[in-house]
């Protein structure tokens, strides 16, 4: 154990004899029924990692299960505006209550609890790994098919609390075709295998704007990287999204849930098995 242990294994990256054995998973709110958790990941920021957050969970209540958002982004978060929702979430004395968007999906983000959703958020990492927790633990979740986390990018704090002490059943992984952001990706695929976190998918954003002209792919960020990527690290299904400005009119106006992406589909099959 370290000289200077706080004691606090979900914050700590250390690998003393304290991690011989597997850390006890936190227990959710008592009135929430969660039956799957799913992260969305990415190792570096601007990859879009929300939109997949957001797109997978509007598949799958179209699919006809009930979804959640975890806003695991809390310094950034942009789930609330994606879907439209501005009003403050409530509670009483049995916990705190997620806003529910119009297709029913419940949705826990710092910007629901901020009087002004504009206001930064200038907090350390002890402070932002407790909320994350306590979106988990004092959020009373009704009736969860997928709980989805929206994870904030890297391989920090935050993403290490989920990882060790909430019940995941696996991740999505994603990236953009950038060399960088590819080099990044790697080292978050390895954070997960070293952590034991199984991996369902990889999605590349942003791969390629169609022509609406010619119907042309056209590689704005270079060439595809996904199928390397997958195959170096034994990962399937990997999917190609589109830059679509379409797309981005519709999230900007608070639209998330009209947004449809025939190529999510093999990931929305994926996670429909696990039901």
């Amino acid at each position: 154990m370290a000289e200077n242990c706080s004691h606090d294994c979900a914050s700590c990256g250390a690998n003393c004899s304290s991690r011989q054995g597997e850390m006890p998973k936190i227990k959710p709110h008592l009135l929430s029924r969660i039956k799957h958790v799913i992260g969305v990941v990415s190792g570096k920021g601007g990859v879009g990692k929300s939109f997949v957050t957001g797109l997978l969970a509007s598949e799958m209540t179209r699919r006809g299960f009930a979804c959640g958002i975890l806003d695991g982004d809390i310094t950034g978060p942009s789930i609330p505006k994606m879907f439209g929702v501005h009003e403050r979430a409530t509670g009483d004395q049995d916990g705190i209550y997620p806003v529910t968007t119009a297709s029913g999906i419940q949705i826990m983000s710092l910007n629901l609890l901020l009087e002004n959703e504009t206001e930064p958020v200038i907090w350390r990492g002890a402070l932002i790994t407790g909320t994350v927790q306590q979106f988990w633990t004092d959020v009373v979740w009704k009736d969860i098919d997928y709980l989805f986390i929206d994870m904030p990018p890297g391989t920090g704090d935050v993403t290490l609390t989920v990882f060790q002490s909430l019940p995941v059943d696996g991740i999505i992984m994603v990236s953009s075709p950038q060399d960088l952001v590819q080099l990044i990706v790697g080292k978050a695929v390895k954070m997960a295998q070293k952590m034991n976190v199984p991996i369902l998918g990889l999605v590349e954003n942003m791969s390629y704007l169609q022509c609406p002209d010619c119907g042309k792919q056209i590689a704005l960020f270079g060439p595809s990287k996904v199928e390397k990527t997958a195959h170096e690290f034994g990962i399937s299904p990997a999917v190609r999204l589109p830059l679509n400005p379409d797309v981005t009119t519709a999230i900007d106006n608070g639209q998330m849930e009209s947004v449809r992406q025939e190529a999510i589909a093999p990931l929305a099959d994926k996670l429909t098995q696990l039901a």
